[in-house]
This record gives structure tokens, C-alpha cells and sequence, in this order.
């Protein structure tokens, strides 16, 4: 049985669908080049789901319109002119298959993608070279009009492909690769050797370094200064460490000078000038992952750019003194909007580049007083965005407000997630009766409550859900930022050597602990698991800061609560980034959380102070008998574990905030360093985090196990004695 579809929406289809497919491709592809930079400003999901859905819909669209201009051709119901601009139209597709500059691949696993793409080209050049040559013989518009678009339309395509190809972690991994090093001809030196020993003449080797060999780094090429970098030397030196450590991404090793030049360059920097070159840094990584710029910004790439640009131009000029008479005024309105619209895409992505870092980087050789270099310079400037000082003061005015929005390189914020406002918030309704209506009232909302979470869980947004509900951002301020770079500067200082280097890297907590003669607390940290130790001490930080009462009485005690709900966020939203030190942290999540809702459904909570007041009761429960020794180790919960360390925690009384806040920075520490590197990549393109800036900076500061190449350059001689 078909369904009775009026004959007068069956002719608005016929008329609009094409027409309303092609305007809606090119108005995603506005859309994409204005927006997508956004993502890597913001981590709101609203922000981020928009540019995936145009992200998805750009290529849909371009897609269905090649496909109903094929379709149309010959079609007995459509005229001859029509069929004329509808071989016009099709390369456009072409144009805005290949997409805008600003976004090639929406996450890393895009990139992988690359040969379906290829095949795609292929495949969507054939049909538009199909719709192209059925109207051939009998094409009014000039043939060079079209085939100019189908030029530029190619090569748009094709540079996606190619960006998607360089984004691949394979193509990227292996375009870093020097040429393959045997090392010396060791065969041949020990069979000379050899020779000589039996001659019976005294030889032995000797290893001579090689003189000393430039090393790309920042260090080298820029003499190092204490005093604060100019917007210009910002850029310049973030490039130059860009093009050396950006293959930690990928897992490459690096020599230990290539560590010195960098640990140097960063001990003397303050913590503003090491996370302003940090930004900019993580920038081009973001662009050479997510964007075309790896294929744009090379010589060949301006000269793609060139055809490209010069043939829709050329094409426009065209297509105005073409005879138009006998097509319909809108349908010759739309082609105008498609030729222009390929003309401004261009211009906007000019207008991008030039203004870009990459230019920036591009005139390391020119000075900073020419012409050039002052303009750049003072755009720097006029897009520069400072961090507040505290989360009280966050943004001034609506014009600060929108000029961080616009131009800051990542969120600037710290997401927050909370393990007993969460429970509070889940936690079931008591129902003492259900015959009055107000307890059928509850009866029927605990119901429906259930009923929602079987809903969510078994639709798999469950996650999804509980992040818009629950997850808060603070911004990311000026002290906190000081107070993390200065505790992995005071710890880089003395990692003279690879050991204690990663012993610092290794450590979770614990250094922090001996350092401050706290060695009764070591427990709570050397003898459980990592991501046990997250949830105990999120869960300690929250009562000892609930204990003290609403006003906070130092920046430490901030600083505990910020990066405390921050790991959490981490470990429990954000799984993937957390996977290689996470372990079972999922499970002793579900399993804390089971416990402190069954706990707090016990008593009525006052809601203006229930955070509070849950807090008191849980520090109320005697525990003088380890929860273990009682519950067994079925349950994973550390609800009352975290009890236990609290209250030995609040015998440290104000100390306390200045050790635990050490803590935390050591226990992000661990985690920057010991998750994947992909992970952090791809937070690049979803607002950027927190613990990103502090891999590389630990990185930088010569923190890790990336170091292991001792010698470098060496030449061995045989040495023969008379």
C-alpha cells in the first residue's frame, strides 16, 4: 500500500530538491570555514556537535547533489538549458567535496580514512565527468567555463585527500623518519683490527665525538633571554619545537641534546612566556592533525591555490558574458551564488593564512621591523587574551568575553565533575507511603526515573547525559597556572639526569609526601592502585574542603578543589584519554558511587546545604575498622576508605591544603605522562585540556622517557701505537 503523497508536493520536490541540496552544500560550506576554528577554542558540546553535524552533512549533501544532477541528465521531464547549467553545477560539488581549510578530519580516526576518500575522488570525478559530457554535444555554455571549475574542484579534492593522508599516524610517523643510520662500518674496522693484533702491533679504538652539529632547536637558533618574548618570538619559537617534538604524537624518541636545548630554554621562562609558547605549539599540531594547512602552506600548495583560485575567477568572467537568454532567472541567480560563493571561500581561507601563526613562522628569517613583520606583530598583539587571575574575576566585559572567545587557542577552562553531588543529585527519593497523592506522586516519579535510566543505558547516552548534567567548567587561571608551572620547574631543576628524571615522572604523589615528612600518608598512595588513588583522594579533598565551611581561606585550598574534580572528570568522562592508567576505575567508580547513594537515601538532607551536610555525615561514621575487614573485597567502593584518610589529613590542619594541592599537581602529572599520546591529540580538536599543556611542558622540561639517545654523532678510529 503506498501512501497518498499530494501531487503538489510531489512538484515543490521536483523543482526544489536539487536546487535546495546545492544551496544547502554551499551554505554548510560557510558554515565549516567560519566555525570549525571554534572547536579548538570550546569544549561545550553544543559548539562541538553543531561542527560534527555540518561536518557530516557538508559531504552528505555534496554527495546527493551529484547524484540528482546525474540522475536528471536525459531526463525526458527536464529542458535542455536546464541540463546545460546542471553540467555546471556539477563540478561545484567537486569544489565543496573537497572542503574548506579550516576542517579535514573531525577526530584522528578521520585521517585513517584516506584511501576511502581517494576512491571517492575518483569516483565523483567520474560522475561529474559523466553529467559534463552527456550535455557536451549540445552545451550552450562554453565548455572552457565548465571544465575551469572542474580544474579547481579537482585539485580542492584532492588537497583534502592529501591532508588526510599526511594526518594519518603512519604517513605522519614516517615523514618524520630520518634517512636509515648503519652507523659505523663496524665489520671493516674490526677486521683492520684484527689484522693489526696479529701483526703484534699495539692498536686500540678510539671514539671521537664529531664536532658539535646545530641542533634545530629554539635554544640554538635564537639566543636565549630571561627577560618576557614579544609576540613575534612567541610564534617563532613555538614553531621551532613544533617541528622537533611534534613526534611525541606518534611515539618517536628524541636525543638528549635535543632535551637540553629544550629543558634550557624553558627554566627560564616564566610561567606565562612557557604556556603562551605551549598554545601556540599544540596549535600547529592541532592544524597540521584536523586542517589542510600541511598541504597549503608549501610552495606546490600556493601554486594549487593559485590555479585553483584563478580558474573559478576566470570562470565567473566567463559565465557573465555568456548569453543567458532562455534560463530561468533563479536557476541563473543560484549559479551566480555558487561562483561567488567559490570566490569568498577562497578569499576567507586567503585571509586565514595570511593572518595564520604559519605565516608568522614562515618570516623567521625577516626582521621584526619590516613591514610585514609589524603588521603580523601587531595583530599578535590585538588577538593576545590574558588569563584572569582568579575564577571570581573570570571576564570583565562583553568585549574581553567575545575577544577570548574569538581568539584564544583552547578552552582556557577546567572541567569539573563531582562523585557526591552526583550521588546526591541520582540518589532515589524516599517513599515512606504510597497511599496519600504526595506519595504517589513520588512513587510514580521513582518509577518513571528508573524506567529513564534503563532508557539511557541501554541507548548507550547514558555517559552523554550525565556529562551536560553534571559536568561544570571553571576557567583556568592565572594562579593556578603559576602554581603548576612552578612545581614542575622546581622538580625539573634537579633532573640533571635521565634517572631522576623519570623518577619524577613515575612518581603519584608520593615524592610530595616524603618532601613534606608525611610518610604516614605514603599508604594511601604506594599501596593502591592509580585510579584507586584518584577516587580516594577526590573523595578526601571534598570532605576536608566541606569540613572547613563555605569561605575559602587560601589559594591552595582552590587549587585542591579544582584539579580534584578535574581528575575525576578525566577518569570518569573521559576514558579513552584516561585507558593506560585508568585500570578499573570505571567499576570502582559505579561501586563508590552505589555505596554513598545507598548511604545519603538513609536521612532527609537539607537542599540549600546537602553537599555539605553529606559530607559531615559521612566523616561522622566511626572508622576505627578498616571497611575491608567488614565488607569483604567484592565491592570495589572507597567511600569510607576516603573517610579514614580525610580524617588523618585534617590532623595536618592548614598544612594540609598546601600538601594535597602538591599532590594533585603530581597525580596529573602522572597521568599527562603516562596516557597516550594520540589521547591528547585528539582533545586538540574538542577545546583542548588541561593535561595536555602539561605533557608537553613536562616534555620540554626534559620530564620523561622520550629521551634516549646518549650519543649522537661519534667516529671510532683505529688508533696504532709504534
Amino acid at each position: 500500500m503506498k501512501l497518498p503523497i499530494p501531487d503538489s508536493f510531489k512538484k515543490l520536490w521536483d523543482e526544489w530538491n536539487l536546487r535546495g541540496v546545492i544551496l544547502l552544500s554551499l551554505a554548510l560550506q560557510t558554515f565549516l570555514i567560519l566555525f570549525a576554528p571554534l572547536r579548538k577554542r570550546s569544549s561545550k558540546n553544543a559548539i562541538i556537535m553543531s561542527i560534527w553535524s555540518g561536518y557530516l552533512l557538508a559531504d552528505w549533501a555534496a554527495n546527493f547533489a551529484v547524484g540528482l544532477i546525474s540522475n536528471s541528465q536525459g531526463n525526458a521531464s527536464g529542458s535542455k538549458d536546464t541540463d546545460d547549467l546542471l553540467a555546471f553545477w556539477a563540478p561545484f560539488l567537486l569544489l565543496h567535496l573537497g572542503g574548506p581549510d579550516t576542517i579535514t578530519a573531525f577526530a584522528l580516526e578521520d585521517n585513517e580514512l584516506w584511501l576511502r576518500h581517494l576512491l571517492g575522488l575518483v569516483f565523483q570525478v567520474a560522475a561529474a565527468a559523466y553529467v559534463f559530457f552527456q550535455s557536451f554535444p549540445k552545451n550552450r555554455l562554453w565548455v572552457i567555463s565548465t571544465l575551469l571549475v572542474f580544474l579547481a574542484g579537482i585539485i580542492k579534492y584532492a588537497e583534502r585527500t592529501r591532508a588526510l593522508y599526511l594526518a594519518s599516524l603512519n604517513s605522519f610517523r614516517e615523514s618524520m623518519l630520518k634517512e636509515p643510520d648503519p652507523g659505523p662500518n663496524y665489520a671493516k674496522l674490526m677486521e683492520e683490527y684484527n689484522s693489526k693484533k696479529e701483526a703484534r702491533l699495539p692498536t686500540h679504538i678510539e671514539m671521537i665525538p664529531e664536532p658539535d652539529k646545530e641542533s634545530k632547536g629554539a635554544a640554538n637558533i635564537y639566543e636565549i633571554k630571561t627577560v618576557k618574548l614579544t609576540d613575534f618570538e612567541v610564534v617563532r619559537h613555538a614553531y621551532d619545537f613544533f617541528e622537533i617534538f611534534k613526534g611525541l604524537v606518534v611515539d618517536l624518541i628524541f636525543s638528549f641534546r635535543e632535551r637540553n636545548d629544550s629543558r634550557e630554554f624553558f627554566l627560564k621562562r616564566d610561567a606565562e612566556d612557557a604556556f603562551r609558547v605551549i598554545e601556540v605549539e599544540l596549535n600547529f599540531i592541532y592544524e597540521v592533525l584536523f586542517t589542510k594547512v600541511a598541504v597549503v602552506h608549501c610552495k606546490l600548495g600556493y601554486f594549487f591555490r593559485f590555479v585553483s583560485f584563478s580558474s573559478v575567477v576566470a570562470a565567473s568572467a566567463l559565465f557573465y558574458v555568456q548569453e543567458k537568454r532562455g534560463f530561468h532567472k533563479f536557476e541563473v541567480g543560484i549559479t551566480y551564488t555558487l561562483l561567488l560563493g567559490a570566490i569568498a571561500l577562497d578569499l576567507i581561507a586567503f585571509f586565514m593564512l595570511i593572518f595564520s601563526d604559519w605565516t608568522v613562522a614562515a618570516l623567521k628569517k625577516s626582521r621584526e621591523n619590516s613591514l610585514v613583520a609589524i603588521i603580523l606583530n601587531n595583530f599578535l598583539n590585538i588577538s593576545k587574551t590574558r588569563l584572569p587571575e582568579d575564577p571570581m574575576n573570570s571576564y570583565t566585559t562583553y568585549l574581553e568575553s567575545a575577544k577570548r572567545f574569538l581568539f584564544r587557542r583552547w578552552s582556557e577552562s577546567v572541567s569539573n565533575y563531582n562523585l557526591i553531588h552526583y550521588c546526591l543529585k541520582e540518589r532515589p527519593e524516599r517513599i515512606d507511603s504510597v497511599s496519600d497523592c504526595c506519595g504517589f506522586l513520588k512513587y510514580s516519579k521513582y518509577q518513571f526515573k528508573k524506567m529513564y535510566v534503563k532508557a539511557t543505558d541501554y541507548l548507550g547516552v547514558k555517559g552523554f547525559i550525565d556529562e551536560i548534567k553534571y559536568v561544570s567548567s571553571e576557567p583556568f587561571t592565572e594562579k593556578l597556572r603559576n602554581f603548576i608551572f612552578l612545581e614542575l620547574r622546581r622538580k625539573a631543576e634537579i633532573a640533571d639526569d635521565s634517572e631522576t628524571a623519570k623518577e619524577i615522572c613515575s612518581a603519584r604523589g608520593d615524592w610530595v609526601l616524603r618532601e613534606n615528612g608525611c610518610s604516614n600518608l605514603l599508604n594511601w598512595i604506594g599501596e593502591v592502585t592509580y585510579d584507586e588513588s584518584i577516587l580516594l583522594w577526590h573523595i578526601a579533598t571534598e570532605l576536608c574542603y566541606n569540613d572547613e565551611g563555605i569561605a575559602v581561606s587560601n589559594d591552595n585550598q582552590v587549587f585542591c578543589k579544582l584539579l580534584s574534580d578535574y581528575m575525576l572528570y578525566l577518569l570518569v568522562m573521559q576514558p579513552t584519554t584516561m585507558s593506560a592508567v585508568a585500570g578499573i576505575g570505571q567499576i570502582r567508580f559505579r561501586d563508590t558511587c552505589a555505596e554513598a547513594t545507598k548511604f545519603f537515601s538513609r536521612g532527609e538532607l537539607d537542599p540549600e546545604k546537602e553537599q555539605r551536610e553529606a559530607c559531615e555525615n559521612i566523616l561522622g561514621v566511626n572508622t576505627d575498622v578498616k571497611p575491608v575487614a567488614v565488607k569483604g573485597d567484592r565491592s570495589k567502593s572507597v567511600l569510607f576508605d576516603a573517610c579514614i584518610l580525610a580524617k588523618e589529613l585534617r590532623e595536618l590542619k592548614q598544612k594540609k591544603w598546601e600538601i594535597m594541592s602538591k599532590v594533585w599537581v603530581e597525580l596529573l602529572s602522572y597521568a599527562a605522562s603516562h596516557c597516550r599520546a594520540n589521547a591528547h591529540a585528539q582533545q586538540l580538536s574538542k577545546g583542548g585540556e588541561l593535561i595536555t599543556f602539561i605533557w608537553l611542558l613536562m616534555a620540554h622540561f626534559g620530564l620523561g622517557e622520550q629521551f634516549q639517545i646518549n650519543e649522537g654523532h661519534a667516529r671510532a678510529k683505529l688508533i696504532v701505537g709504534k
